[in-house]
């Protein structure tokens, strides 16, 4: 068998809250390495408290990639995160670098590990006209109709989940052929890594649970509605006609905060949403993550020695 010459790359993966972030700084400057953000809100400039994203001194300690890269009122693919990531990647080794992908969104892992099949790019006139047929007749009803078109995409995608809906649709209208049908093809060149996949995850849901809440509660004291109030004043967030359909405003807690500062509900129940919500968000990765047949589980709390030792190893061999 032939030996794997490829750089190294570790991805450090779990649920929100679990500590990634911290574990990628603290393995970045240990060994001279650079993070490359697996988030999909992190990619949007303005979405800083509520996205916890890594604060100027972090960004100035350990060079960063895939942060702030597109405005709020813009849309941002896991196809475009997977060029982008790549371009990265390439960067980094090429200095000698160690890339440390960190992050939970298991889409755009996804989509740079094994890749995603090459299909039509996003057109604005397609997606304003799909937007347009939702705001007078429902997403569900556009459901519906890509279960007509599309019934396989059409069970794997929530009637809630917009953003999917109108990128399959998009899809078969810009080529007649379905989004499901386009994901079955080849994809791209494997990765020119080799990556050492862990997953970050509290054995006890409840600590997970705990953390969460601590950190919305920690989200709303460094002034989180307030950003919120900056994003929905800006001229440009003005001018849409749905925001809530944004894939930035629709990142966990930004729209439980923008629908409460549109009155709905009080102080107290938007805090709850939002909590709720990230929980869910949370179960949604750990369902997602169990699919990774190939990554190594650590609890954060009680195996830092198991997470040294499984780096250390992975860092001899090469």
């Amino acid at each position: 068998m032939p030996i794997d010459t490829r750089p190294l790359a570790i991805a450090l993966m779990g649920p929100t809250a679990s500590g990634k972030t911290a574990l990628a700084m603290e393995w970045a400057l240990a060994l001279g390495g650079e993070i490359v953000s697996v988030d999909s809100a992190l990619v949007y400039r303005g979405l800083d408290i509520g996205a916890a994203k890594p604060d100027a001194a972090m960004l100035a300690s350990v060079r960063h990639h895939l942060i702030d890269v597109r405005d709020p009122w813009q849309s941002y693919s896991a196809a475009d995160f997977a060029v982008d990531a790549r371009a990265a990647i390439a960067d980094i080794t090429a200095r000698g670098k160690l890339p440390i992908l960190a992050g939970g969104t298991g889409l755009y892992f996804r989509a740079l590990l094994e890749g995603l099949a090459t299909m039509p790019e996003a057109d604005a006139a397609t997606r304003a006209a799909i937007a347009a047929d939702a705001q007078a007749r429902g997403w569900p009803a556009l459901h519906a109709d890509l279960a007509q078109v599309d019934p396989d995409a059409a069970a794997r995608i929530h009637a809630t989940d917009p953003q999917r809906i109108q990128r399959a649709l998009e899809v078969w209208r810009l080529s007649g052929k379905p989004i499901s049908q386009w994901q079955r093809e080849p994809g791209p060149p494997r990765l020119p890594v080799r990556c050492l996949k862990l997953v970050l995850a509290p054995t006890e849901r409840a600590v997970l649970h705990q953390r969460i809440e601590a950190r919305f509660d920690a989200m709303l004291a460094q002034g989180f509605l307030d950003e919120v109030r900056g994003l929905r004043a800006l001229p440009q967030m003005q001018a849409v006609t749905a925001p809530l359909d944004l894939p930035a405003v629709r990142a966990v807690g930004y729209r439980q905060a923008w629908e409460f500062l549109d009155g709905q509900g009080d102080a107290a129940a938007f805090r709850e949403r939002g909590i709720q919500a990230t929980r869910q968000l949370a179960k949604r990765q750990l369902t997602w993550l169990r699919g990774e047949l190939d990554a190594r589980w650590f609890d954060p709390g009680r195996d830092q020695a198991a997470l040294a030792q499984a780096l250390a190893r992975f860092l001899g061999a090469a």
